[in-house]
């Protein structure tokens, strides 16, 4: 492991925004910041439930996962035509490149579009583009991965794999996210076997509001390769354990679980105990149109509201994320050498 050389506590925030990183956990639709909800709205006449975008922010105060996935859906109807979709993700990835994002793995919701009958085609067209783009005009490697809902059913679930067939060649993965309570991960069971078959990577969120059970189901029966949020793990010892020996990353989004009440503030969030675990942890921001941040934003209040976290740890972080990723072993490697010497840059003078 690559010893961190001295860097002054003044000096860490500028390091955490220099860093390369990847970003593992990020919905595209959580990204569709208010002005573009309005300026879509308009462009496509669809007509929203609030008179401006102070209306729109004022209702951003949510008190649990349910109350945010209420206002986020509402949000989501705005997006209807292939350049929506290719707007939204360009101006996520833009922002990523701001922040030294080199990988992002971009979570996205096809249920929540083609329920409204928008062609799972357009969704994915825009996107995709997106992505090409951003690795040559941004200098970001950026994937899709494909998310069931889990509040619907299975066979609602194997329908959009359907219809996604012959998109596969643009999908990384495929994910599970949604309302947590009451949808346990192995309720998606066999669609999983069948998506491992198809050669996707399978990722799922679980252990955000759900207990540790949960964790256990998403590696055990979906054979999870990465767990989404996961804080809930502290509360089983033995899955802290297997986590820590197996190395399955857990993509965390610290201003998320502050804004949903997961933790009743940034200086109570577990980051530092999951991290001397020897969990892969990694710092992600979810949603950051709805939470309050993006990536460098969930490092810098993190570290800020956490003072035992140190720049080894966000070596560590920022290091889990690279090799967390679906990238080829290639990129990793290189993406890796850059952060260390970012590091060496930053260090201490002599």
């Amino acid at each position: 492991m690559f010893k961190v050389p001295p860097i002054a506590a003044d000096r860490l925030p500028g390091l955490l925004a220099a860093a390369p990183k990847a970003e593992l956990h990020i919905h595209i639709e959580g990204s569709l910041e208010p002005d573009m909800i309005f300026a879509l709205a308009q462009r496509n006449g669809v007509a929203l439930p609030y008179a401006s975008v102070h209306d729109l922010r004022r209702a951003y105060a949510f008190t649990s996962l349910q109350s945010f996935l209420d206002v986020y859906y509402a949000g989501a109807s705005v997006l209807l035509h292939e350049q929506d979709f290719y707007d939204l993700a360009q101006a996520y990835l833009a922002r990523a490149a701001m922040d030294n994002v080199a990988r992002a793995e971009i979570f996205f919701d096809p249920q929540t579009h083609t329920a409204r009958g928008v062609d799972l085609h357009t969704v994915v067209g825009g996107l995709h583009r997106a992505c090409t783009d951003a690795r040559q005009n941004l200098g970001v490697s950026a994937s899709l991965i494909l998310c069931f809902l889990r509040h619907l059913s299975e066979e609602d679930a194997f329908a959009t794999l359907e219809q996604a067939m012959p998109l596969l060649d643009r999908i990384v993965g495929v994910g599970l996210d949604s309302s947590e309570l009451g949808h346990p991960p192995e309720k998606f069971a066999r669609v999983f076997a069948r998506c491992r078959q198809l050669g996707l990577h399978v990722v799922a969120h679980a252990g955000e509001e759900g207990p540790p059970a949960y964790i256990w189901s998403a590696l055990d029966v979906l054979k999870a390769e990465r767990i989404d949020h996961g804080v809930q793990a502290v509360r089983d010892a033995a899955l802290m354990q297997r986590l820590a020996r197996e190395r399955i990353p857990l993509t965390v989004c610290p201003l998320s679980n502050q804004k949903l009440c997961v933790f009743p503030g940034l200086a109570a969030h577990n980051l530092p105990q999951l991290l001397d675990a020897g969990l892969a942890a990694t710092v992600n921001s979810d949603d950051p149109a709805y939470f309050g941040g993006y990536i460098n934003d969930n490092f810098t209040q993190t570290f800020a509201a956490l003072p035992m976290l140190t720049a080894q740890h966000a070596w560590q972080l920022a290091f889990n994320s690279f090799e967390a990723s679906f990238a080829p072993e290639a990129d990793k490697r290189r993406w890796q050498q850059q952060l260390q010497a970012c590091f060496e840059r930053h260090a201490d003078p002599a």
